[in-house]
């Protein structure tokens, strides 16, 4: 049986970041808990071809390169900072460059960073619907988390680290056969 693979997105520009962290953090609960191949790219892993293109084919190779990693990736964990209560506009433009067959039925993880909660509800007004639009399955279960989730841009909140556990748990159904590896233990 192959080994799915499963891409994180991660809409910052920083290094380091927080929501960097926290999409490498649900990737490495997904990747321990299922066995999963992960990588996780960011915006500057897209790099600066993506600001000035209007179309893909205007996208270098390692821009091109992510493109093609989400496409063919199983499942997406997508991680967006909030600014001004929605997502960064590059961010959005990678995801325009997307063509909408390509994420169709497929499991998407939803997560999103903020300075405080105020901004919580980014993940259901902004990025649920986003990628509604392209007729994928986001898991109803979407994780945000605020400054005071992390320490050292390090999750490290109980509540945030549950509610990580749950969302990844949601994965079962797109995975049937596949037994999460601390099922296989007991």
């Amino acid at each position: 049986m192959r080994t799915p693979k499963i891409i994180g997105i991660a809409g910052s520009f920083n290094r380091p970041s927080k929501t960097r962290s926290l999409v490498c953090h649900v990737a490495e609960v997904v990747s321990d808990r299922y066995g999963f191949n992960v990588d996780v790219y960011d915006m500057i892993d897209v790099g600066p071809s993506l600001g000035a293109a209007l179309w893909r084919k205007q996208l270098d190779e390692k821009a091109q390169h992510v493109l093609q990693e989400i496409a063919a990736a199983d499942a997406l964990i997508i991680g967006a900072p909030t600014y001004k209560g929605s997502y960064p506009g590059l961010f959005k433009h990678l995801i325009d460059l997307i063509d909408p067959h390509e994420l169709k039925s497929k499991p998407i993880l939803i997560t999103a960073t903020g300075g405080g909660n105020r901004h919580a509800l980014m993940v259901e007004h902004q990025l649920r619907p986003l990628f509604g639009f392209f007729m994928a399955h986001t898991l109803p279960t979407a994780v945000y988390a605020s400054d005071h989730d992390f320490l050292d841009y390090a999750v490290a909140s109980e509540h945030l680290s549950k509610r990580i556990d749950e969302a990844v748990s949601e994965m079962d159904v797109f995975f049937p056969g596949r037994v999460p590896t601390y099922e296989a233990a007991e």
